[in-house]
């Protein structure tokens, strides 16, 4: 009852998806039947102490769980106890003092400038109704840096083409806009001139199926995988993976920090800071290139 009370303040006042909420859903409902496993039965959150979540950690860790995923199991259960304490069913907050394990944060898959703009501006696109709009999709992640869920959810409407400006819908129901170039432009017509003849223009949508409806999730998911699989040296194919891309390569042709993060709509530069290292490892590259790095000396270390 107390996890769908605070399931429900999720998604109803603090606006959460509804992926978010089945993901604290799952990760709460797990450490319930850990609870319960040792307490004959009984969830009383007013009786859980520290003990018992560090317990829980070890369980998850003997279970091969990823520190990464631990953490975010905690994060769900540190969220709930703050609920908890803001409607007074709990006194103590038995999270206050637990740590984590310690993960090593990856850096960020992307795709190097040089393949991005191969792929692009290469024959593998179709002139069709799904070539033209595959293209597009591949296009906008890597000029704009949205979301997945960004991208399905634009409409006809959010495109101001007379000052190229996108509004896009952001995690927690945030908008924001975003400017676009001369030729996302230019793609962006031309799609909707092959859309309005060979599908109609009945639906509200701007990104659609042949049928009219919405694109869904996962045919973005799979347009990206197949197109990325052109480039044999990437080691994972998603839209985030664009993502990640428009990012670094931003970063990396001297665009500020703050602008970028305003661009992703990250709620905090923290988010944004993990492309200052994806850059940075990619000078160590460019200078271990350089001749009089080779020569052994400890110069870039």
């Amino acid at each position: 009852m107390l996890i769908d009370d605070f399931l429900n303040y999720l998604r109803y006042e603090r606006n959460y998806s509804d992926y978010t909420v089945k993901a604290y859903s799952k990760d709460l409902n797990q450490f319930e039947e850990y609870v319960k496993s040792c307490q004959e039965g009984m969830f009383v959150p007013d009786i859980i102490d520290a003990d018992i979540v560090r317990d829980w950690i070890v369980c998850l860790l003997d279970e091969k769980i990823s520190p990464v995923s631990v953490n975010r199991k905690l994060s769900s259960l540190k969220s709930f106890f703050k609920f908890l304490m803001k409607q007074k069913i709990v006194s103590v907050n038995p999270l206050r003092l637990i740590v984590g394990p310690k993960t090593k944060k990856p850096l960020p898959y992307f795709v190097k400038e040089g393949d991005m703009e191969a792929l692009l501006d290469g024959d593998g696109f179709g002139e069709d109704f799904e070539g033209v709009r595959d293209h597009l999709v591949i296009e906008m992640f890597y000029d704009t840096g949205l979301r997945r869920s960004e991208l399905i959810g634009i409409k006809d409407a959010d495109v101001d083409f007379d000052a190229s400006l996108l509004k896009v819908t952001g995690k927690r129901n945030k908008q924001r806009l975003i400017p676009f170039a001369e030729g996302l432009k230019d793609l962006m017509l031309a799609y909707t001139e092959v859309r309005n003849r060979e599908v109609g223009a009945q639906s509200e949508w701007f990104f659609v199926r042949k049928n009219g409806q919405q694109l869904s999730a996962g045919i973005v998911y799979n347009i990206v995988k197949k197109k990325l699989s052109d480039i044999p040296t990437l080691a994972k194919r998603s839209p985030h993976v664009l993502r990640h891309s428009f990012a670094t390569s931003m970063l990396n042709n001297g665009a500020e920090l703050n602008a970028v993060k305003e661009l992703l709509g990250h709620s905090s530069l923290a988010s944004t800071s993990v492309y200052t290292h994806t850059t940075f490892e990619e000078l160590k590259k460019v200078y271990h290139a350089h001749p009089r790095a080779k020569k052994g000396g400890n110069y870039g270390n």
